[in-house]
């Protein structure tokens, strides 16, 4: 699965480095393909940012550690003083984080998830539900279609679950479980959420049985090797936050809503009149519906989420959800939300498709055009992934 982080980790590449690539985190630009060449450049870059400043992050970040490693070093400083520097943004997300985190944290408790691994969803899609990156992965968990088939999401025209916080939650949690049980290590795990466990299965017969992240990092995709550093960092700000003056806002709605099983169709449009609650805020509490239309049925309910509102308001959308002459009205097609990938490749520089060179694998050309290995053979009708000099590849779903 391919994941993209906040547009403005764009900045490091200009901060940092100017003449070679500097890591962020999720869907990879060609510049950023050569980051292996320039490791040592960039550490020594880094290793400026240390000494005390290092010391004092290394105490906090072991302050906080739970079942998730912690750990300390100048791939996370890097990131822990990009998203420092971003003070509006992270506030921004810290109050999001208030109506989120209660929905995750029940769900990683229920299926034996650290829960710390909550974070993740900030990393991958600053906990925006309607968040399309460039090759498609979509929602707070940015599942890509394929896997999110796999993990039991529905996509149809009414509906996306991938956007559905509770649904996509599940999903990300059995895929973090399985990741987790195959190799034993919950920051293998985080990286293969990023690359792929095949990527990641790559990677530990490459370092020798090594199967640890930072034993194996060399030999991972240019993005994974800086989403689990980009994880920690996450984690340390989200409780360190008020050590660099960051001030959590508003998230925007209301934290305390009701949920309501709807069985007949029926426009958020429709709801937003009867509550008298602005559409918008109904469209984010219900991201799931395209057309911001429920399409419920009897043998098929589907979840409706409203803020707390008065008696009289719940009274009148009970007779209209239970009247026999409601007809829904029209409501305009949700609005999909696109954020910028850090290190993010302009989508028209990516060719419809691709002439395998001699010496390339299929996680190669993934990792070059952002896209999943699983993916790549679904489009292709690769069963077993194997491809030779002068075939010609899709490289997308078209």
């Amino acid at each position: 699965m391919k994941r993209f982080l906040t547009f403005f980790v764009c900045l490091l590449s200009l901060q940092i480095v100017k003449t070679s690539a500097a890591p962020l985190l999720s869907a990879s630009t060609a510049s950023s393909r050569n980051f292996h060449t320039t490791d040592t450049t960039f550490v020594r870059a880094a290793n400026q940012l240390q000494g005390y400043h290092g010391t004092l992050t290394e105490r906090r970040l072991d302050s906080i550690k739970k079942d998730v490693p912690l750990d300390y070093n100048e791939f996370v400083q890097t990131y822990i003083d990009l998203y420092a520097a971003n003070r509006e943004e992270m506030g921004h997300v810290i109050g999001l984080s208030k109506y989120y985190f209660p929905i995750y944290e029940k769900i990683f408790h229920d299926a034996g998830i650290p829960e710390e691994i909550e974070y993740l969803s900030i990393v991958e899609s600053k906990l925006d539900p309607n968040a399309v990156s460039r090759v498609g992965a979509t929602g707070p968990w940015q599942f890509m279609t394929t896997t999110a088939k796999l993990y039991g999401l529905n996509m149809d025209d009414y509906v996306d679950e991938r956007r559905d916080p509770i649904r996509a939650t599940y999903a990300a949690a059995a895929y973090l479980k399985d990741a987790y049980e195959e190799f034993g290590d919950w920051l293998l795990a985080i990286a293969s959420y990023n690359c792929g466990k095949s990527n990641i299965e790559n990677a530990i017969a490459q370092a020798g049985g090594a199967t640890d992240f930072w034993s194996i990092r060399q030999y991972l995709p240019v993005e994974t090797r800086n989403y689990v550093p980009a994880y920690i960092a996450v984690a340390y700000i989200m409780n360190y936050y008020s050590k660099h003056d960051i001030v959590p806002q508003p998230c925007g709605f209301s934290l305390k809503v009701d949920t309501i099983r709807v069985d007949r169709p029926i426009s958020l449009y429709s709801v937003s009149n009867i509550l008298n609650v602005d559409i918008k805020i109904l469209a984010l509490l219900n991201p799931a519906y395209r057309m911001q239309a429920i399409n419920g049925t009897p043998a098929n309910p589907r979840r409706l989420i409203i803020p707390e509102c008065s008696k009289s308001a719940y009274t009148a959308l009970y007779n209209v959800l239970n009247g026999s002459n409601y007809v829904p009205a029209p409501a305009p097609a949700v609005q999909k939300t696109y954020v910028p990938n850090y290190q993010q490749q302009r989508s028209d520089d990516i060719p419809a498709f691709h002439k395998v060179r001699k010496g390339e694998t299929l996680a190669a050309i993934a990792d070059k055009y952002g896209v999943d290995v699983q993916d790549l053979k679904d489009w292709n009708h690769l069963k077993k992934g194997h491809i030779q000099p002068g075939m010609t590849l899709k490289i997308s779903r078209g």
